[in-house]
């Protein structure tokens, strides 16, 4: 395992611009060490950073909490608050570092890291990182702890990555309630003040035990709108925003901002129904897959804001597909479709739905409209409420579905999208594919502790997704960076690096 602490993850697409002859990226004459930063994110907290909450893993992000492990430019298991970890049958032994201190001066210790995830996966609904596999733990001497399970797990070291199991000082705990954030981590930075959902404060933690956090201090501001963040850094308001869709970027970019694209483990799918007629029938999958230009979806439609999928992953992760797709096959389409039965004697028509928290899908659902009709296929579009759609496409009862999916959105594994999406008794199957030797496979991945082998089953299970035209992956939807006024962002697919320790400003 290697002690890599700062990954480098592809980078889809990177835009320079020059701030002033001889200036630092982003403006200004260099790094300022004592210097202050604003930032402007996307998503803010909307449980009161819970553990045991989507946001959780806020804390991770802002570099104030850590977790005993996090991963390689490889997506492995790489150490943190632990050095090293080894499995036996059911349990592993984590061996945690050394010398490190919490930001209220204490020790990290065994019975700490107990007493934290003790904390969370005694809570009602504990992070589905952890959820359902008998996690339990205990101190395991004087410088480890023991985690057992039900059954044996391959994946503990990548689990433990997971924000929602950041490990706070015993003192946070001791109010017997939710635990007491502020000045608890061990990160590089000490979380000092919350203003709700608005804005953070923190400072950096001198007696940090790694790199050193690049601000002195750093104000978050929590600000949903895109067009507010862009805003934000043109005025000089903020020195670094994060989530500017496309029609944002030339204005920062106007401004003399440096602006970063890079692949992100997201798909945009979309998902067919196969219980029952027309998309039971594999050659109306493919027909459908070869009207869809999906190079020119990602290039034009969504203004180069995403990748084109040629499969489930794409370039985020190491084992996804780096080739594009091909363009759409109109008259192969056609072709397809006269052999299943349709034509103008027997025109399709299918019900397209989708909704519009992802301001890129609506967009989609139009374009993919015209694709198909361009084959013959008339498409109704319904952009509606997703939680009033969730129980309709969950049960089979829609045609088409134009979603957004996280394929590792609890921990950077992906057997759990694999599992949940595409298995016979999946819990999030709305494909309804049922395939038995897709359900082999995954049996066997589950099984499998060696990381590289999973990552080679990972591509294989991607594979046979393609080859029965299990929907359709879309795009890879990008995430971007702006920076105006400060230096070091490093690109991170998987989202589980922190993002503020690395941003030093410049004068």
């Amino acid at each position: 395992m290697l002690p890599t602490l700062r990954r480098r993850l592809p980078v889809v697409a990177l835009a320079l611009v020059l701030a002033g002859c001889g200036a630092a990226p982003g403006g200004g004459d260099g790094p300022d060490l004592d210097g202050e930063l604003a930032v402007a994110l996307q998503f803010p907290p909307r449980s009161d950073y819970a553990f045991d909450a989507d946001d959780g893993a806020r804390l991770q992000s802002l570099g104030a909490v850590e977790t005993l492990t996090t991963v390689d430019d490889e997506a492995r298991p790489a150490p943190l608050l632990a050095t090293q970890w080894e499995q036996d049958g059911d349990a592993w032994r984590f061996t945690l570092r050394p010398d490190v201190t919490f930001h209220d001066g204490t020790p990290l210790t065994p019975d700490a890291v107990v007493t934290a995830l003790s904390y969370v996966a005694g809570v009602e609904a504990p992070p589905r990182a952890i959820a359902d596999i008998g996690f339990a733990i205990e101190a395991d001497g004087p410088d480890a702890v023991r985690i057992t399970t039900t059954e044996p797990d391959p994946v503990m070291p990548l689990r433990l990555s997971s924000g929602n199991l950041g490990i706070l000082a015993p003192a946070a705990y001791a109010g017997g309630g939710a635990p007491d954030y502020l000045r608890s981590g061990t990160g590089p930075l000490v979380l000092t003040e919350v203003d709700g959902a608005a804005s953070a404060q923190l400072t950096r933690f001198d007696g940090y035990w790694g790199e050193p956090a690049g601000a002195a201090r750093v104000t978050v501001r929590y600000v949903e709108d895109p067009q507010a963040r862009a805003l934000a850094v043109q005025a000089g308001d903020v020195q670094f925003a994060e989530g500017l869709p496309g029609a944002q970027l030339e204005q920062v970019r106007s401004a003399g901002a440096e602006v970063i694209e890079y692949a992100g483990a997201r798909t945009v799918p979309l998902q067919l129904n196969q219980s029952a007629e027309p998309f039971s029938d594999v050659r109306v999958r493919r027909a459908v897959t070869a009207a869809i230009d999906r190079p020119v979806l990602a290039g034009q439609v969504l203004a180069g804001g995403a990748a084109p999928a040629a499969d489930l992953f794409g370039t985020a992760v190491p084992w996804g597909a780096t080739a594009p797709p091909p363009g759409a096959d109109v008259e192969q389409a056609r072709r397809l479709l006269t052999e299943a039965g349709y034509g103008p004697e027997n025109p399709l028509t299918v019900r397209l739905w989708t909704f519009p928290n992802r301001p890129e899908l609506p967009t989609l659902a139009n374009a993919i409209q015209a694709m198909l009709a361009e084959a013959g296929v008339r498409v109704e579009v319904t952009v509606g409420s997703y939680e009033a759609q969730e129980p309709d496409v969950l049960a089979g009862d829609y045609d088409m579905f134009l979603n957004s999916r996280s394929y590792l959105s609890d921990f950077p594994d992906a057997a759990s999208t694999l599992t949940s999406d595409y298995t016979c008794d999946g819990s999030y199957a709305i494909d309804q594919y049922c395939d038995p030797d897709y359900d082999a496979l995954i049996a066997e991945l589950n099984r499998t502790a060696d990381p590289e082998q999973r990552q080679r089953m990972f591509t294989e299970a991607a594979g046979l997704l393609t080859e029965d035209a299990v929907g359709v992956m879309l795009v890879h939807p990008l995430n971007t960076a702006v920076l105006r006024g400060a230096t070091g962002f490093v690109p991170d697919p998987l989202q589980i690096r922190p993002v503020l320790p690395q941003l030093t400003p410049t004068g």
